[in-house]
Protein backbone atom coordinates (compact mmCIF):
# COMPACT_ATOMS: atom_id res chain seq x y z
CA UNK A 1 0.00 0.00 0.00
CA UNK A 2 1.54 3.33 -0.93
CA UNK A 3 1.54 5.91 1.81
CA UNK A 4 0.08 9.30 0.97
CA UNK A 5 1.93 12.20 2.48
CA UNK A 6 -0.09 14.58 4.56
CA UNK A 7 -0.17 18.27 3.71
CA UNK A 8 2.23 20.35 5.78
CA UNK A 9 0.90 20.85 9.27
CA UNK A 10 -2.10 18.59 8.66
CA UNK A 11 -2.90 16.34 11.58
CA UNK A 12 -3.91 12.73 11.17
CA UNK A 13 -4.85 11.46 14.62
CA UNK A 14 -5.72 8.08 16.12
CA UNK A 15 -6.66 6.85 19.59
CA UNK A 16 -4.15 4.71 21.47
CA UNK A 17 -4.95 2.57 24.47
CA UNK A 18 -1.55 1.88 26.05
CA UNK A 19 -2.00 -0.97 28.52
CA UNK A 20 0.37 -2.85 30.76
CA UNK A 21 -0.43 -6.20 29.11
CA UNK A 22 -1.83 -5.16 25.74
CA UNK A 23 -2.42 -2.04 23.65
CA UNK A 24 -4.90 -1.12 20.92
CA UNK A 25 -5.15 1.53 18.22
CA UNK A 26 -8.39 2.96 16.85
CA UNK A 27 -9.62 5.57 14.40
CA UNK A 28 -12.93 7.07 13.31
CA UNK A 29 -13.88 5.52 9.97
CA UNK A 30 -15.47 7.53 7.10
CA UNK A 31 -18.94 6.60 8.44
CA UNK A 32 -18.06 8.36 11.68
CA UNK A 33 -17.82 5.19 13.79
CA UNK A 34 -14.89 4.22 16.02
CA UNK A 35 -13.10 1.09 14.87
CA UNK A 36 -10.12 -0.73 16.32
CA UNK A 37 -7.29 -1.29 13.83
CA UNK A 38 -5.55 -4.65 13.43
CA UNK A 39 -1.76 -4.77 13.15
CA UNK A 40 0.09 -6.73 10.46
CA UNK A 41 -0.47 -10.01 12.37
CA UNK A 42 -4.20 -9.32 12.45
CA UNK A 43 -4.23 -8.64 16.21
CA UNK A 44 -6.58 -5.99 17.54
CA UNK A 45 -5.31 -6.47 21.07
CA UNK A 46 -1.57 -6.13 20.59
CA UNK A 47 0.55 -7.47 23.48
CA UNK A 48 2.65 -4.64 24.99
CA UNK A 49 5.83 -6.67 24.47
CA UNK A 50 9.08 -6.11 22.55
CA UNK A 51 11.65 -8.84 21.90
CA UNK A 52 15.08 -8.87 20.23
CA UNK A 53 16.86 -11.66 18.33
CA UNK A 54 20.21 -10.87 16.69
CA UNK A 55 19.33 -7.19 16.62
CA UNK A 56 15.95 -7.72 14.99
CA UNK A 57 12.93 -6.28 16.82
CA UNK A 58 9.75 -8.31 17.29
CA UNK A 59 6.55 -6.74 18.57
CA UNK A 60 3.16 -7.84 19.91
CA UNK A 61 2.21 -11.53 19.63
CA UNK A 62 5.50 -12.46 17.95
CA UNK A 63 7.40 -10.90 20.86
CA UNK A 64 5.14 -12.53 23.45
CA UNK A 65 5.88 -15.96 21.98
CA UNK A 66 9.59 -15.26 22.71
CA UNK A 67 8.92 -15.30 26.48
CA UNK A 68 9.55 -19.06 26.32
CA UNK A 69 12.90 -19.19 24.49
CA UNK A 70 14.27 -15.68 24.76
CA UNK A 71 12.87 -14.24 27.99
CA UNK A 72 16.06 -12.29 28.88
CA UNK A 73 15.74 -10.14 25.73
CA UNK A 74 11.96 -9.74 25.89
CA UNK A 75 10.51 -6.66 27.61
CA UNK A 76 6.95 -6.88 28.97
CA UNK A 77 4.70 -5.18 31.59
CA UNK A 78 6.65 -1.90 31.44
CA UNK A 79 3.86 0.69 31.08
CA UNK A 80 3.53 1.38 34.81
CA UNK A 81 7.29 2.03 35.13
CA UNK A 82 7.22 5.04 32.78
CA UNK A 83 8.33 8.23 34.56
CA UNK A 84 8.85 6.42 37.87
CA UNK A 85 11.78 6.32 40.24
CA UNK A 86 13.42 2.87 40.37
CA UNK A 87 13.02 2.64 44.14
CA UNK A 88 9.24 3.07 43.90
CA UNK A 89 8.50 0.21 41.48
CA UNK A 90 7.47 -3.37 42.09
CA UNK A 91 9.29 -5.50 39.48
CA UNK A 92 7.37 -8.74 40.28
CA UNK A 93 5.29 -8.87 37.04
CA UNK A 94 8.57 -8.99 35.06
CA UNK A 95 9.83 -12.24 36.60
CA UNK A 96 9.47 -14.19 33.37
CA UNK A 97 10.81 -11.43 31.08
CA UNK A 98 13.74 -8.97 31.07
CA UNK A 99 14.14 -7.73 34.65
CA UNK A 100 14.20 -3.99 35.41
CA UNK A 101 17.58 -2.50 36.35
CA UNK A 102 18.45 0.93 37.73
CA UNK A 103 19.96 3.66 35.55
CA UNK A 104 20.52 7.03 37.25
CA UNK A 105 17.32 6.85 39.31
CA UNK A 106 15.01 5.58 36.57
CA UNK A 107 14.02 2.14 35.32
CA UNK A 108 15.84 0.44 32.43
CA UNK A 109 16.34 -3.04 30.97
CA UNK A 110 19.59 -4.79 30.10
CA UNK A 111 18.95 -6.51 26.75
CA UNK A 112 20.85 -7.57 23.62
CA UNK A 113 18.92 -5.38 21.18
CA UNK A 114 21.71 -5.27 18.55
CA UNK A 115 23.62 -7.99 16.70
CA UNK A 116 26.48 -7.59 19.23
CA UNK A 117 26.88 -10.09 22.07
CA UNK A 118 27.16 -7.33 24.71
CA UNK A 119 23.85 -6.23 26.19
CA UNK A 120 22.75 -2.59 26.15
CA UNK A 121 20.98 -0.75 28.93
CA UNK A 122 17.74 0.60 27.43
CA UNK A 123 15.61 3.00 29.47
CA UNK A 124 11.90 2.38 29.93
CA UNK A 125 11.24 5.67 28.08
CA UNK A 126 13.13 4.38 25.04
CA UNK A 127 11.21 1.05 25.20
CA UNK A 128 7.94 3.04 25.34
CA UNK A 129 9.04 5.10 22.32
CA UNK A 130 9.81 1.91 20.36
CA UNK A 131 6.45 0.38 21.30
CA UNK A 132 4.49 3.53 20.33
CA UNK A 133 6.49 3.80 17.09
CA UNK A 134 5.39 0.25 16.16
CA UNK A 135 1.75 1.05 16.98
CA UNK A 136 1.97 4.24 14.89
CA UNK A 137 3.50 2.26 11.99
CA UNK A 138 0.77 -0.40 12.16
CA UNK A 139 -1.90 2.32 11.99
CA UNK A 140 -0.10 4.12 9.15
CA UNK A 141 0.21 0.88 7.11
CA UNK A 142 -3.43 0.04 7.69
CA UNK A 143 -4.78 3.50 6.85
CA UNK A 144 -2.35 4.35 4.05
CA UNK A 145 -1.80 7.78 5.54
CA UNK A 146 0.97 8.97 7.85
CA UNK A 147 -0.35 9.01 11.43
CA UNK A 148 1.32 11.87 13.32
CA UNK A 149 -0.82 12.56 16.39
CA UNK A 150 -2.89 10.73 18.98
CA UNK A 151 -5.00 10.83 22.09
CA UNK A 152 -3.53 8.28 24.53
CA UNK A 153 -5.34 6.74 27.51
CA UNK A 154 -3.69 6.62 30.94
CA UNK A 155 -4.78 5.15 34.30
CA UNK A 156 -6.34 7.58 36.79
CA UNK A 157 -3.32 7.25 39.12
CA UNK A 158 -0.71 8.35 36.57
CA UNK A 159 1.32 11.16 38.17
CA UNK A 160 2.29 14.40 36.40
CA UNK A 161 5.85 13.05 36.02
CA UNK A 162 4.48 9.90 34.35
CA UNK A 163 2.24 11.91 32.02
CA UNK A 164 5.18 14.09 31.04
CA UNK A 165 7.46 11.09 30.45
CA UNK A 166 4.80 9.42 28.29
CA UNK A 167 4.25 12.60 26.23
CA UNK A 168 8.02 12.89 25.64
CA UNK A 169 8.32 9.20 24.67
CA UNK A 170 5.44 9.63 22.19
CA UNK A 171 7.07 12.77 20.74
CA UNK A 172 10.28 10.78 20.17
CA UNK A 173 8.17 8.22 18.28
CA UNK A 174 6.88 11.00 15.99
CA UNK A 175 3.49 11.29 17.70
CA UNK A 176 2.08 14.62 18.85
CA UNK A 177 0.02 13.90 21.96
CA UNK A 178 -3.18 15.91 21.56
CA UNK A 179 -4.41 14.83 24.98
CA UNK A 180 -3.95 12.15 27.63
CA UNK A 181 -7.37 10.98 28.80
CA UNK A 182 -8.26 8.76 31.72
CA UNK A 183 -9.08 5.16 30.81
CA UNK A 184 -12.50 5.11 32.59
CA UNK A 185 -13.56 8.35 30.86
CA UNK A 186 -12.55 6.87 27.48
CA UNK A 187 -14.68 3.78 28.23
CA UNK A 188 -17.72 5.92 29.14
CA UNK A 189 -17.17 8.06 26.04
CA UNK A 190 -17.15 4.97 23.79
CA UNK A 191 -20.69 4.12 24.99
CA UNK A 192 -22.02 7.69 25.00
CA UNK A 193 -20.82 8.38 21.45
CA UNK A 194 -22.95 5.60 19.94
CA UNK A 195 -25.62 7.03 17.61
CA UNK A 196 -28.43 5.41 19.61
CA UNK A 197 -27.16 6.73 22.96
CA UNK A 198 -29.34 9.27 24.77
CA UNK A 199 -27.41 11.83 26.76
CA UNK A 200 -28.72 11.79 30.33
CA UNK A 201 -27.32 12.72 33.72
CA UNK A 202 -26.08 9.52 35.30
CA UNK A 203 -23.59 7.96 37.70
CA UNK A 204 -21.41 5.29 36.13
CA UNK A 205 -18.96 2.79 37.57
CA UNK A 206 -16.21 1.75 35.16
CA UNK A 207 -14.56 -1.54 36.15
CA UNK A 208 -11.34 -1.84 34.16
CA UNK A 209 -10.07 -5.39 34.64
CA UNK A 210 -6.67 -5.85 33.00
CA UNK A 211 -4.05 -8.56 32.68
CA UNK A 212 -1.93 -7.63 35.72
CA UNK A 213 -3.93 -4.91 37.51
CA UNK A 214 -7.51 -3.76 37.95
CA UNK A 215 -8.92 -0.29 38.42
CA UNK A 216 -12.39 1.02 39.17
CA UNK A 217 -13.80 4.54 38.99
CA UNK A 218 -17.09 6.28 39.68
CA UNK A 219 -17.89 8.93 37.08
CA UNK A 220 -20.63 11.55 37.19
CA UNK A 221 -21.87 12.22 33.66
CA UNK A 222 -23.67 15.55 33.73
CA UNK A 223 -24.71 17.29 30.54
CA UNK A 224 -21.91 15.62 28.57
CA UNK A 225 -19.23 16.51 31.15
CA UNK A 226 -17.38 13.70 32.94
CA UNK A 227 -16.18 14.07 36.51
CA UNK A 228 -14.30 11.32 38.35
CA UNK A 229 -15.69 11.10 41.90
CA UNK A 230 -13.59 8.22 43.23
CA UNK A 231 -11.05 5.65 42.08
CA UNK A 232 -9.79 2.34 43.47
CA UNK A 233 -6.82 0.29 42.29
CA UNK A 234 -5.57 -3.23 42.85
CA UNK A 235 -2.09 -3.70 41.40
CA UNK A 236 -2.00 -7.43 42.05
CA UNK A 237 -5.37 -8.43 40.64
CA UNK A 238 -6.00 -9.21 36.99
CA UNK A 239 -6.31 -11.91 34.38
CA UNK A 240 -2.95 -13.30 35.55
CA UNK A 241 -4.57 -14.38 38.84
CA UNK A 242 -7.16 -16.38 36.91
CA UNK A 243 -4.44 -17.81 34.65
CA UNK A 244 -2.59 -18.98 37.77
CA UNK A 245 -5.65 -20.95 38.90
CA UNK A 246 -5.69 -22.77 35.53
CA UNK A 247 -1.89 -23.27 35.60
CA UNK A 248 -2.01 -24.75 39.12
CA UNK A 249 -4.95 -27.00 38.20
CA UNK A 250 -3.12 -28.50 35.20
CA UNK A 251 0.24 -28.64 37.00
CA UNK A 252 -1.31 -30.73 39.81
CA UNK A 253 -2.92 -33.02 37.25
CA UNK A 254 0.48 -33.43 35.54
CA UNK A 255 2.18 -34.17 38.88
CA UNK A 256 -0.32 -36.91 39.71
CA UNK A 257 0.64 -38.76 36.52
CA UNK A 258 4.33 -37.95 36.19
CA UNK A 259 5.52 -37.08 39.75
CA UNK A 260 7.27 -33.91 38.53
CA UNK A 261 6.18 -30.27 38.85
CA UNK A 262 6.32 -28.49 35.45
CA UNK A 263 6.24 -25.08 37.21
CA UNK A 264 9.74 -25.59 38.65
CA UNK A 265 11.28 -25.37 35.18
CA UNK A 266 11.35 -21.78 33.81
CA UNK A 267 10.52 -22.89 30.27
CA UNK A 268 7.75 -25.22 31.47
CA UNK A 269 6.23 -22.39 33.49
CA UNK A 270 6.41 -19.97 30.53
CA UNK A 271 4.63 -22.53 28.31
CA UNK A 272 1.97 -23.07 30.98
CA UNK A 273 1.47 -19.29 31.31
CA UNK A 274 0.92 -18.74 27.58
CA UNK A 275 -1.38 -21.76 27.25
CA UNK A 276 -3.16 -21.02 30.54
CA UNK A 277 -4.09 -17.54 29.29
CA UNK A 278 -5.36 -18.98 25.98
CA UNK A 279 -7.42 -21.54 27.95
CA UNK A 280 -8.98 -18.82 30.12
CA UNK A 281 -9.95 -16.86 27.01
CA UNK A 282 -11.48 -19.98 25.45
CA UNK A 283 -13.54 -20.51 28.62
CA UNK A 284 -14.93 -16.98 28.32
CA UNK A 285 -16.40 -17.94 24.94
CA UNK A 286 -17.25 -21.63 25.35
CA UNK A 287 -18.04 -24.06 28.16
CA UNK A 288 -14.99 -26.30 27.61
CA UNK A 289 -11.36 -25.68 26.73
CA UNK A 290 -8.50 -27.95 25.75
CA UNK A 291 -4.87 -27.35 26.63
CA UNK A 292 -2.06 -29.06 24.76
CA UNK A 293 1.67 -28.47 25.32
CA UNK A 294 4.60 -30.17 23.61
CA UNK A 295 7.43 -31.23 25.93
CA UNK A 296 6.06 -29.64 29.10
CA UNK A 297 8.60 -31.22 31.48
CA UNK A 298 11.22 -33.98 31.05
CA UNK A 299 10.27 -34.15 27.35
CA UNK A 300 6.71 -35.28 28.18
CA UNK A 301 3.89 -33.95 25.97
CA UNK A 302 0.76 -33.02 27.89
CA UNK A 303 -2.89 -32.51 26.95
CA UNK A 304 -6.02 -32.06 29.04
CA UNK A 305 -9.40 -30.32 29.20
CA UNK A 306 -11.23 -28.18 31.74
CA UNK A 307 -14.85 -27.03 31.77
CA UNK A 308 -16.18 -23.61 32.72
CA UNK A 309 -18.05 -24.81 35.82
CA UNK A 310 -14.86 -26.31 37.31
CA UNK A 311 -12.91 -23.14 36.49
CA UNK A 312 -15.56 -20.93 38.11
CA UNK A 313 -15.57 -23.04 41.28
CA UNK A 314 -11.79 -22.81 41.56
CA UNK A 315 -11.85 -19.04 40.89
CA UNK A 316 -14.52 -18.05 43.42
CA UNK A 317 -12.11 -16.20 45.72
CA UNK A 318 -10.56 -14.20 42.87
CA UNK A 319 -14.00 -13.31 41.46
CA UNK A 320 -14.91 -11.97 44.91
CA UNK A 321 -11.84 -9.68 44.76
CA UNK A 322 -13.05 -8.19 41.45
CA UNK A 323 -16.56 -7.51 42.78
CA UNK A 324 -15.05 -6.27 46.07
CA UNK A 325 -13.10 -3.63 44.13
CA UNK A 326 -16.35 -2.43 42.51
CA UNK A 327 -18.14 -2.22 45.88
CA UNK A 328 -15.13 -0.44 47.38
CA UNK A 329 -15.14 2.36 44.79
CA UNK A 330 -18.89 3.01 45.22
CA UNK A 331 -18.34 3.30 48.98
CA UNK A 332 -15.31 5.55 48.46
CA UNK A 333 -17.47 7.95 46.43
CA UNK A 334 -19.88 8.15 49.38
CA UNK A 335 -22.61 6.53 47.30
CA UNK A 336 -24.92 3.55 47.53
CA UNK A 337 -25.32 0.86 44.85
CA UNK A 338 -28.85 2.28 44.34
CA UNK A 339 -27.29 5.53 43.05
CA UNK A 340 -25.43 3.82 40.19
CA UNK A 341 -27.14 3.93 36.79
CA UNK A 342 -24.58 1.93 34.79
CA UNK A 343 -21.64 -0.37 35.36
CA UNK A 344 -19.28 -0.50 32.38
CA UNK A 345 -16.91 -3.44 32.17
CA UNK A 346 -13.68 -2.59 30.36
CA UNK A 347 -10.37 -4.43 29.85
CA UNK A 348 -9.63 -7.96 28.63
CA UNK A 349 -10.51 -9.80 31.86
CA UNK A 350 -14.07 -8.38 31.63
CA UNK A 351 -14.80 -11.07 29.01
CA UNK A 352 -15.01 -13.61 31.89
CA UNK A 353 -18.80 -14.14 32.08
CA UNK A 354 -19.02 -14.90 35.80
CA UNK A 355 -17.56 -11.56 36.97
CA UNK A 356 -20.30 -9.46 35.33
CA UNK A 357 -22.96 -11.95 36.47
CA UNK A 358 -21.77 -11.59 40.08
CA UNK A 359 -21.85 -7.79 39.72
CA UNK A 360 -25.45 -8.11 38.49
CA UNK A 361 -26.34 -9.52 41.96
CA UNK A 362 -24.84 -6.52 43.78
CA UNK A 363 -26.75 -3.78 41.96
CA UNK A 364 -30.50 -3.18 41.73
CA UNK A 365 -32.48 -4.27 38.66
CA UNK A 366 -32.53 -0.69 37.36
CA UNK A 367 -28.71 -0.55 37.01
CA UNK A 368 -27.45 -1.47 33.54
CA UNK A 369 -24.52 -3.91 33.63
CA UNK A 370 -22.66 -3.37 30.34
CA UNK A 371 -20.62 -6.51 29.69
CA UNK A 372 -20.81 -9.23 27.00
CA UNK A 373 -22.39 -11.79 29.34
CA UNK A 374 -25.11 -9.49 30.71
CA UNK A 375 -25.99 -7.16 27.81
CA UNK A 376 -26.24 -8.23 24.17
CA UNK A 377 -25.46 -4.72 22.89
CA UNK A 378 -22.29 -4.35 25.01
CA UNK A 379 -19.17 -3.14 23.18
CA UNK A 380 -16.12 -5.43 23.28
CA UNK A 381 -14.51 -4.52 26.66
CA UNK A 382 -10.98 -4.83 25.20
CA UNK A 383 -11.77 -2.07 22.68
CA UNK A 384 -13.47 0.53 24.87
CA UNK A 385 -10.44 2.62 25.86
CA UNK A 386 -9.02 2.79 22.31
CA UNK A 387 -12.44 3.68 20.85
CA UNK A 388 -12.96 6.45 23.40
CA UNK A 389 -9.50 7.83 22.64
CA UNK A 390 -10.23 7.78 18.87
CA UNK A 391 -13.53 9.64 19.41
CA UNK A 392 -11.72 12.29 21.46
CA UNK A 393 -8.95 12.50 18.81
CA UNK A 394 -11.47 13.10 16.03
CA UNK A 395 -13.11 15.86 18.09
CA UNK A 396 -9.90 17.78 18.78
CA UNK A 397 -7.60 17.08 15.84
CA UNK A 398 -8.99 20.14 14.01
CA UNK A 399 -8.17 22.46 16.94
CA UNK A 400 -5.11 24.70 17.01
CA UNK A 401 -2.43 23.54 19.43
CA UNK A 402 -3.11 26.59 21.62
CA UNK A 403 -6.82 25.76 21.80
CA UNK A 404 -6.06 22.18 22.81
CA UNK A 405 -3.67 23.38 25.49
CA UNK A 406 -6.31 25.78 26.78
CA UNK A 407 -9.09 23.20 26.75
CA UNK A 408 -7.09 20.68 28.81
CA UNK A 409 -5.62 23.26 31.20
CA UNK A 410 -6.46 22.37 34.84
CA UNK A 411 -8.30 25.73 35.14
CA UNK A 412 -10.78 24.44 32.57
CA UNK A 413 -10.95 20.79 33.54
CA UNK A 414 -11.16 21.40 37.30
CA UNK A 415 -14.48 23.27 37.12
CA UNK A 416 -16.60 23.89 40.24
CA UNK A 417 -19.35 21.36 40.91
CA UNK A 418 -22.65 21.35 42.76
CA UNK A 419 -22.41 19.74 46.17
CA UNK A 420 -26.22 19.53 46.64
CA UNK A 421 -28.94 18.60 44.20
CA UNK A 422 -31.21 21.44 43.08
CA UNK A 423 -34.79 20.64 42.23
CA UNK A 424 -38.44 21.48 42.61
CA UNK A 425 -40.75 20.80 45.53
CA UNK A 426 -44.38 19.99 44.77
CA UNK A 427 -47.14 20.20 47.32
CA UNK A 428 -50.38 18.31 46.98
CA UNK A 429 -52.58 18.34 50.07
CA UNK A 430 -50.30 17.87 53.08
CA UNK A 431 -47.64 15.85 51.25
CA UNK A 432 -44.61 17.44 49.59
CA UNK A 433 -42.39 15.77 47.04
CA UNK A 434 -38.91 16.82 45.86
CA UNK A 435 -37.82 16.13 42.27
CA UNK A 436 -34.13 16.75 41.45
CA UNK A 437 -33.43 18.86 38.35
CA UNK A 438 -29.64 19.33 38.64
CA UNK A 439 -27.99 16.48 40.48
CA UNK A 440 -24.98 16.66 42.76
CA UNK A 441 -21.59 16.83 41.00
CA UNK A 442 -22.98 18.76 38.01
CA UNK A 443 -20.16 20.85 36.52
CA UNK A 444 -20.88 24.58 36.59
CA UNK A 445 -22.03 26.73 34.88
CA UNK A 446 -25.04 24.57 34.01
CA UNK A 447 -28.55 25.02 32.69
CA UNK A 448 -31.55 22.69 32.76
CA UNK A 449 -35.09 23.04 31.42
CA UNK A 450 -38.00 20.90 32.62
CA UNK A 451 -41.76 20.66 31.97
CA UNK A 452 -44.20 20.02 34.78
CA UNK A 453 -47.92 19.20 34.51
CA UNK A 454 -50.13 21.35 36.70
CA UNK A 455 -53.21 20.18 38.64
CA UNK A 456 -56.13 19.38 36.31
CA UNK A 457 -58.13 22.44 37.41
CA UNK A 458 -55.28 24.85 36.57
CA UNK A 459 -55.16 28.21 38.37
CA UNK A 460 -52.19 29.81 40.15
CA UNK A 461 -49.16 27.52 40.41
CA UNK A 462 -46.46 28.01 43.03
CA UNK A 463 -43.04 26.61 42.14
CA UNK A 464 -40.57 26.16 44.96
CA UNK A 465 -36.90 25.68 43.92
CA UNK A 466 -34.95 23.98 46.71
CA UNK A 467 -31.75 22.19 47.59
CA UNK A 468 -32.35 18.52 48.23
CA UNK A 469 -30.57 15.50 49.67
CA UNK A 470 -31.11 11.87 48.88
CA UNK A 471 -31.50 9.27 51.57
CA UNK A 472 -31.76 5.50 51.47
CA UNK A 473 -35.04 4.32 52.93
CA UNK A 474 -34.98 0.79 54.31
CA UNK A 475 -38.31 -1.00 54.75
CA UNK A 476 -38.09 -4.10 56.89
CA UNK A 477 -40.69 -6.79 56.22
CA UNK A 478 -43.36 -7.45 58.86
CA UNK A 479 -42.20 -10.28 61.13
CA UNK A 480 -44.32 -13.38 60.49
CA UNK A 481 -46.12 -14.90 63.48
CA UNK A 482 -44.29 -18.03 64.64
CA UNK A 483 -46.29 -21.24 64.43
CA UNK A 484 -46.50 -23.34 67.55
CA UNK A 485 -44.55 -26.57 67.17
CA UNK A 486 -44.84 -29.92 68.93
CA UNK A 487 -42.33 -30.04 71.77
CA UNK A 488 -40.53 -33.24 70.80
CA UNK A 489 -39.98 -32.45 67.12
CA UNK A 490 -37.10 -34.58 65.86
CA UNK A 491 -36.29 -32.09 63.09
CA UNK A 492 -36.09 -29.18 65.50
CA UNK A 493 -32.39 -28.59 64.87
CA UNK A 494 -32.79 -28.23 61.11
CA UNK A 495 -35.84 -26.05 61.32
CA UNK A 496 -33.80 -22.91 62.14
CA UNK A 497 -32.17 -23.02 58.74
CA UNK A 498 -35.39 -23.29 56.82
CA UNK A 499 -37.24 -20.54 58.67
CA UNK A 500 -35.09 -17.79 57.11
CA UNK A 501 -35.83 -18.95 53.60
CA UNK A 502 -39.45 -17.80 53.65
CA UNK A 503 -38.76 -14.36 55.10
CA UNK A 504 -38.97 -11.48 52.70
CA UNK A 505 -35.87 -9.38 52.22
CA UNK A 506 -35.82 -5.78 53.36
CA UNK A 507 -36.35 -3.28 50.55
CA UNK A 508 -34.05 -0.32 49.98
CA UNK A 509 -35.02 2.70 47.89
CA UNK A 510 -33.84 6.24 47.27
CA UNK A 511 -36.03 9.02 48.66
CA UNK A 512 -35.41 12.73 48.15
CA UNK A 513 -35.94 15.27 50.91
CA UNK A 514 -35.95 19.03 50.70
CA UNK A 515 -33.02 20.48 52.57
CA UNK A 516 -33.54 24.22 52.18
CA UNK A 517 -35.65 26.43 49.92
CA UNK A 518 -33.83 28.71 47.44
CA UNK A 519 -36.61 30.61 45.64
CA UNK A 520 -40.35 30.66 45.01
CA UNK A 521 -42.07 31.72 41.79
CA UNK A 522 -45.80 31.95 41.10
CA UNK A 523 -47.21 31.46 37.60
CA UNK A 524 -50.71 32.96 37.63
CA UNK A 525 -53.84 31.71 35.89
CA UNK A 526 -52.55 28.56 34.21
CA UNK A 527 -55.13 26.87 31.93
CA UNK A 528 -56.72 23.66 33.15
CA UNK A 529 -54.54 20.65 32.25
CA UNK A 530 -51.71 22.99 31.21
CA UNK A 531 -47.96 22.66 31.67
CA UNK A 532 -45.33 24.92 33.20
CA UNK A 533 -41.79 25.18 31.83
CA UNK A 534 -39.03 25.89 34.32
CA UNK A 535 -35.50 26.90 33.38
CA UNK A 536 -32.72 26.99 35.98
CA UNK A 537 -29.29 28.42 35.15
CA UNK A 538 -26.47 28.22 37.71
CA UNK A 539 -23.27 30.27 37.29
CA UNK A 540 -19.87 28.97 38.34
CA UNK A 541 -20.10 31.18 41.47
CA UNK A 542 -23.40 29.41 42.39
CA UNK A 543 -25.60 32.42 41.47
CA UNK A 544 -28.99 31.30 40.06
CA UNK A 545 -31.30 32.63 37.36
CA UNK A 546 -34.76 31.02 37.27
CA UNK A 547 -37.46 31.50 34.64
CA UNK A 548 -40.95 29.96 34.77
CA UNK A 549 -43.74 30.29 32.22
CA UNK A 550 -46.87 28.55 31.09
CA UNK A 551 -46.21 26.50 27.95
CA UNK A 552 -47.84 28.47 25.12
CA UNK A 553 -48.19 31.53 27.34
CA UNK A 554 -46.55 34.86 26.48
CA UNK A 555 -45.26 36.18 29.78
CA UNK A 556 -42.60 34.59 31.98
CA UNK A 557 -41.78 35.03 35.67
CA UNK A 558 -38.11 35.54 36.41
CA UNK A 559 -36.12 35.35 39.61
CA UNK A 560 -32.44 35.61 40.49
CA UNK A 561 -30.53 34.45 43.55
CA UNK A 562 -27.18 36.04 44.38
CA UNK A 563 -24.20 33.73 44.80
CA UNK A 564 -23.74 32.74 48.46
Amino acid sequence: MSTETNGAGERFAIGISFGNSSSSIARINPEGKAEVIANEEGDRQIPTVLSYIDGEEYHGSQAKAQLIRNSQNTVAYFRDFVGKNFKSIDPTPCHNSAHPVQTDSTVAFSIRDTASETPNTVSVSEITTRHLRRLKQSATDYLGKEVNSAVITVPTDFTDAQREALTTAAKDAGIEVLQLIHEPVAAALAYDARPEAVLTDKLVVVADLGGTRSDAAVIACRGGMYTILATAHDYELGGANLDKIIIDHFAKEFMKKHKTDPRENARGLAKLKLEGEATRRALSLGTNATLSIESLADGIDYGSTINRTRFELLSNKVFAQFTGLIEQVVKKAGLDVLDIDEVIFSGGTSHTPKIAQLARNIFPETTKILAPSTETTAINPSELAARGAAIQASLIQEFDTEDIEQSIHPMVTATPHLSHAIGVEFSSGDATEFQPLLNTETALPARRVALYSVPKAGGDVLIRVCEGVREIKITKPEPKPKEAKPANDAEDEDSDFDSDEDEEEETREIVWKTQKPIAELAVKGVKAGGKVELMVHINSDLGLQITAREVGGQSAVRGAVESP
